[in-house]
């Protein structure tokens, strides 16, 4: 066995696969993002807009002062766990898109629970809590669906996540117009706040909600459980090829379930502290979009938990730094999306060279070095 990995990492120069994958799985997403930067560059001057100048205000819209820093972290809190919300499922071999729906609905229910909480005097030590387990419950919920319609009736999980999503957010709208809304919210309907006792500060010494440490620390958790763990060896094995893990006795529909409830958890939790840490109700500022670009930060991060971080940091920055490219450079907010739009077309594409860069493929037998 030895000899067979010696020759193994021979052939490939010295490189053992795993460094091989690991050479790809930073060496590609980076180039994509070069290459996203190309073009949108050429985007940028046939719109006669300088390239220099819009990078140079994305770092400083970004990162360029301790404000910047804390609107971007402020901005990543949510896109971690939408990230998380899409990784955690393709490590199993799915492909969720409705992170968006679980979070709306997670929000939802989190603003709905707290009115009666709030009226019956509860103590924010308790009420907390229960807000944060029902929407992480719910979205929970919303999202295992989606997983029991894969493995047991057979149904697209990307369409009927997709469909999910449109659902939810139609479900918020219903009861956020009607029963539960607020009598006093007649421009924008919205449900009754939840007040300054229910609403989650800032981590000390900073303007960044208790949501961005949640998100890290999920990171950590679930990358241990997906990397470190029997469950996470056996989901691995079954997004790898279903037929064998079935044939090793494996519960592929229950693994299968549970990914897809942990995903809805964590994006039901990022609906929980938009509601009780940005908006203090429920209201169609839930549907910012978080759950689709936590498609795009899971991506670039190659499903991996930890790197999501990072990435959710990288694309707060892009959000974070819209105004000021408006303001300076007269261009509208969203601008960004539309670089995020060519990162994810690039990203795509970037796919087919997994397995394909040549000076990191095994030289074959009598070829010269």
């Amino acid at each position: 066995m030895t000899a067979v990995l010696a020759t193994s990492a021979a052939e490939r120069g010295g490189l053992s696969p795993r460094a091989v994958r690991m050479i790809e799985a930073v060496l590609i997403p980076v180039g994509a993002l070069l290459a996203s930067a190309v073009l949108f560059s050429i985007f940028l001057l046939v719109l006669g807009k300088s390239p220099v100048t819009f990078f140079s205000l994305i770092w400083t819209g970004g990162f360029g002062s301790a404000f910047s820093i804390q609107n971007t972290l402020q901005r990543a809190a949510p896109l971690i766990l939408t990230g998380l919300a899409f990784a955690v499922p393709a490590r199993i071999g799915l492909t969720l898109i409705g992170a968006e729906g679980a979070l709306v609905l997670g929000g939802f229910s989190a603003a709905a629970v707290a009115i009666p909480l709030v009226r019956g005097g509860w103590t924010p030590w308790i009420g907390l809590p229960i807000m944060a387990v029902a929407a992480m419950l719910v979205g929970a919920i919303w999202i295992g669906l989606a997983g029991w319609l894969r493995h047991y009736r057979g149904v697209n999980e990307t369409i009927s996540s997709l469909l999910l999503s449109y659902i939810a957010i139609a479900i918020m709208n219903f009861f956020v117009e009607g029963a539960l809304r607020d009598p006093s919210s007649a421009n924008k309907p919205s449900t009754m706040p939840i007040g300054d006792a229910y609403r989650i500060g800032p981590m000390p010494g900073t303007s960044v909600h208790w949501g961005l440490a949640a998100g890290v620390v999920l990171a950590v958790v679930l990358w241990l459980l997906m990397s470190r763990t029997t469950f996470g060896f056996a989901a691995r094995m079954t997004g790898g090829n279903v037929r064998a893990a079935q044939a090793q006795g494996l519960p592929v529909g229950l693994l299968m379930v549970a990914c897809c409830a942990i995903a809805g958890a964590c994006a039901g939790l990022a609906g929980f502290f938009e509601v009780a840490a940005i908006h203090g109700q429920a209201n169609a500022s839930l549907v910012a979009g978080y759950g689709f670009t936590g498609i795009l930060v899971a991506f670039l991060a190659r499903q991996n938990p930890l790197a999501v971080v990072p990435v959710a940091i990288l694309f707060g920055a892009l959000a974070a730094a819209g105004g000021l490219v408006q303001r300076r450079m007269a261009m509208p907010d969203a601008t960004v999306l539309v670089l995020q739009g060519m990162i994810f077309v690039v990203l795509l594409v970037s796919e087919t060279f997994y397995g394909r860069i040549p000076f990191l493929q095994p030289k074959r037998s009598g070829e010269r070095a």
